[in-house]
């Protein structure tokens, strides 16, 4: 495995730690298990930004403008749901 490949298995697995730690804020039954959770959550979500930022400076990491049309129907889609 190349550096690249190390730090994108890195990102995954950190994405998927976030998720984890969400889901555990949400369906908390006490406010303390929520706040550990939540402040996990922080912490995690902090690392996954290193992660991406260090990743995108080396080019790593590369993101696309969406087209106007493409968000006009991602908001038309949801228009109207409430």
């Amino acid at each position: 495995m190349n550096d690249q490949q190390i730090m994108e298995d890195i990102l995954m697995t950190t994405k998927g730690v976030c998720d984890l730690y969400m889901h555990g804020t949400i369906e908390s039954a006490t406010p303390r298990t929520r706040q550990t959770f939540d402040s996990a959550l922080s912490d995690s979500l902090c690392m996954q930004d290193d992660i991406y930022q260090k990743m995108s400076q080396k080019g790593w990491y590369q993101t696309q403008q969406a087209q106007q049309q493409q968000i006009d129907q991602v908001r038309g889609k949801f228009a109207g749901k409430a």
